[in-house]
């Protein structure tokens, strides 16, 4: 498996920009995976410099209906005509963030991008081709991310606390390697984990995505002892983790004081292989 990071809020170079979002270029299986293509079209400004060709693209999976996830869908579907595009059914709800002068911000996908044509919607397992998957309906036995506090949803005319029921999880499987794949882990990395192990009896063998520990827009970030917690928790999984975005570079760098080599951080720009 070969992985190129072509959005995160970091970059590995000034010639590649980034923003806060995600987008993740994976080659597996014979197939040509995008998962997430962050908050503008700069996914496919940095994929050219990547020597990604975007319009090759046989899949694409977005994590969950946030715009940091989402916003550069209408550029994909411009460029790509073939991909199937794999949301989960409740992706294009109405989702909101608390800014931190208290005004509510829409963070939702753009809602006339609904009805293309390449658009496929899931839920609970589904499986796209041989050794990829996805899957949502996450049971949340561990609390959930404080920074999800400032984030809502709206339903029947009424806004509440976002449930996260649109994430969803992406999973590949080749040549005996396991990766799973998560775009914010709304629901916990904890959560994600039990939940991969109640249905498969192990562990995978490495992780990418960001884990939420922090928020750009309040301060709602996790505990030095939660993050410790967290830590020792994923050591003990005895997976390889690759960690970005809404992780936050301070819960990371506490994550690796407790990990060590078992995880490291990815910035746009970064290629690695498994």
């Amino acid at each position: 498996m070969i992985i190129k990071t072509l959005v995160e809020n970091t970059s590995v170079s000034k010639d590649l920009g980034s923003e806060h979002g995600l987008s993740l270029y994976i080659e597996a299986n014979g197939r040509k995976i995008l998962f997430d293509v962050g908050a503008s079209e700069l996914f496919f400004e940095n994929a050219k410099k990547l020597n990604v060709d975007i319009s090759d693209v046989d899949y694409l999976v977005i994590s969950h209906g946030h715009y940091d996830h989402g916003g550069g869908l209408e550029a994909f579907l411009q460029e790509n005509k073939k991909a199937e595009v794999f949301l989960q059914r409740l992706a294009f709800g109405k989702y909101y963030a608390i800014r931190p002068n208290h005004e509510l911000s829409y963070v939702g996908l753009d809602e006339k991008l609904k009805q293309n044509r390449q658009i496929v919607f899931v839920t609970d397992r589904f499986f796209i081709s041989r050794g990829i998957h996805v899957f949502t309906n996450i049971v949340q036995k561990e609390p959930i991310p404080v920074s999800n506090r400032v984030l809502l949803m709206e339903r029947n005319g009424e806004r509440m606390q976002d449930t996260f029921n649109h994430e969803q999880v992406l999973i590949i499987e080749e040549a005996g390697k396991t990766l799973l794949v998560t775009g914010c882990a709304h629901n916990g990395i904890v959560n994600i984990l039990e939940h991969f192990h109640y249905f498969t009896g192990r562990m995978p063998d490495y992780v990418i995505g960001g884990f939420h520990l922090s928020s750009p827009t309040s301060d709602a970030s996790e505990s030095f002892e939660k993050i410790d917690e967290i830590g020792k928790y994923l050591l003990s999984t005895n997976a390889k983790y690759y960690t970005c975005h809404c992780t936050g570079m301070e819960p990371y760098h506490r994550l690796k004081a407790v990990m060590g080599d078992s995880i490291e951080y990815l910035a746009t720009g970064s290629e690695i292989t498994i």
